[in-house]
């Protein structure tokens, strides 16, 4: 009896141990849709600007010998296989005909009126299309999906990132959804309260190519997952502690 009594104390002393540390839950962060940081707030004028180490294609219809990675022709553009030009660490792509151009913080509409008015000097009436490779948004932690997005569009939302990552796990903790964003050299942070009643459009923000959202556990992600394996154990000695009480 006195062996019941050592392992039941094991047990509660265990159970009071299961302290889950999750480094992305701040409660004394604010996730009211009010208090988020200026540059989360809906930007129905955002472009994505073109960054270092970009990997662009150019379609120049019916002039191959322009293009790199060209959506126009047989082969259509693919990153596996290298038909894109890299933005170097100065901001360049080298361009068949025009040579070096300097690209880095232009828009793809900016991008695609110059290279259409260089290339309005062999061709009439040049029509171009620019595609950027790597635009991506990262969504870790607890949905079914984790991955790397290729996304196509500027703006995306918060939920349909989620749902192509086929929607939050059992122990998402969506009062306190993160979402990283770099601006220069500096990395703006968003607390998202899903839990939280109000405007959904408000705490549905757009994301951004570049975005990491981090979707955290709950707190007791953990315990489950100790008691999981205890139980059989606890079972065990309520089978004992049965026995012992029959004599």
């Amino acid at each position: 009896m006195k062996g019941i009594i050592l392992y039941s104390l094991i047990i509660l002393s265990l159970l009071s141990s299961c302290k889950t540390t999750n480094l992305f839950v701040d409660k004394n962060a604010s996730n009211d849709p009010a208090a988020l940081d200026s540059i989360f707030v809906a930007n129905n004028k955002y472009e994505y600007q073109i960054r270092k180490d970009d990997k662009i294609t150019i379609s120049v219809w019916g002039q191959d010998e322009y293009s790199v990675g060209s959506t126009y022709g047989i082969y259509n553009s693919n990153e596996v296989y290298g038909k894109w030009l890299m933005v170097d660490a100065k901001g360049n792509i080298e361009i068949p005909k025009i040579g070096s151009l300097y690209v880095e913080k232009m828009t793809i509409v900016q991008l695609k009126e110059k290279l259409k008015k260089s290339f309005g000097e062999w061709i009439k009436i040049p029509i171009v299309d620019i595609k950027i490779l790597n635009q991506e948004i990262t969504v870790l932690g607890e949905v079914r999906d984790p991955q790397v997005i290729p996304v196509d569009k500027s703006r995306n939302t918060l939920l349909e990132l989620i749902a192509r990552c086929k929607g939050f796990e059992f122990y998402a903790n969506t009062a306190y959804i993160k979402v990283f964003r770099q601006v220069g050299e500096d990395v703006h942070v968003a607390n998202i309260n899903l839990n939280k009643s109000g405007s959904m459009t408000a705490k549905n923000i757009n994301l951004y190519p570049g975005d990491v959202v981090v979707v955290p556990s709950k707190k007791y992600k953990e315990f489950d997952k100790r008691i999981s394996t205890i139980i059989p154990f606890t079972t065990a000695l309520t089978s004992a502690a049965i026995f012992m009480s029959a004599f």
